[in-house]
């Protein structure tokens, strides 16, 4: 039983991969485009804590990620593990930078006892492509994976800051690794929020992945700290019956 619970949790343990979003096919003029004043946080290894609650089990682990950013060249890697099973998911985003941001040029993504499954930016062809085959999308400008899309709104923040205020909208255009579908997040406001020892208590800007009407989606609601870098400080992952993941950082290790 404790192994099929963790299999359940598999699919929320991810600082920004988000793979039990569903994503579906975006027709083309959902495809939003658009050119945002970026500036990136500096280089550096975060590690979180994990706490979750998964059809009334309760489970706690860590997560670890490096962000690298330089030389006209990002890349992104990110570990979450529980106790007694280990390793849960493993995901990675690399890429360039160009005038929209993060450019990814591949995403990956391995979940607990699952074969890795890859999305694939081919910016020749100037299309979207996956390991499984079954969709393809047309690479417009901006388009962000599961992984780059945290770093590349805490870039736009960054330079945005008083334009990133309550109820303002982002859009993006992101891609998991089988399909890809539009994305909008909108600024909540400002909260106190309380982070490793280490750090303590930092005033964070809320923002939310909205999700349509009536949908099943897992929302996300993200803490961005300015007094951090707007490095994500907390991440929250919530389902329909309300289980949820939880993710607050322990510490942060500048490169």
């Amino acid at each position: 039983m404790i192994k099929n619970t963790l299999k359940l949790a598999v699919s929320g343990l991810m600082l920004a991969a988000l793979a039990n979003v569903h994503a579906s096919a975006a027709p083309d003029d959902d495809h939003p485009a658009a050119k945002r004043a970026v500036d990136f946080p500096p280089s550096a290894d975060l590690t979180y804590s994990i706490s979750a609650r998964q059809r009334g089990f309760n489970l706690n682990g860590d997560a670890t990620l490096t962000w690298r950013v330089g030389g006209g060249k990002y890349s992104i890697g990110a570990e979450s593990r529980v106790a007694l099973v280990g390793k849960l998911t493993e995901n990675h985003s690399q890429g360039t930078v160009d005038s929209y941001g993060l450019a990814p040029s591949e995403f990956t993504e391995k979940r607990f006892r699952k074969a890795q499954e890859s999305a694939s930016f081919e910016r020749d062809s100037k299309t979207i492509t996956f390991s499984d085959g079954k969709h393809t999308y047309p690479i417009k400008g901006g388009e962000q994976d599961r992984v780059s899309i945290s770093w590349q709104l805490a870039a736009v923040a960054r330079a945005a800051k008083d334009k990133f205020k309550p109820g303002s909208e982002w859009q993006f255009f992101v891609v998991g690794p089988r399909d890809a579908d539009p994305w909008t997040f909108r600024v909540v406001g400002r909260e106190k929020v309380q982070v490793g020892a280490a750090i303590g208590t930092v005033d964070a800007v809320h923002v939310l992945r909205e999700t349509p009407p009536g949908s099943k989606d897992q929302t996300l609601d993200l803490w961005l700290a300015p007094s951090q870098e707007w490095y994500p400080v907390k991440l929250r992952f919530t389902d329909n019956d309300r289980d949820y993941i939880e993710q607050v950082l322990e510490k942060v290790v500048r490169k």
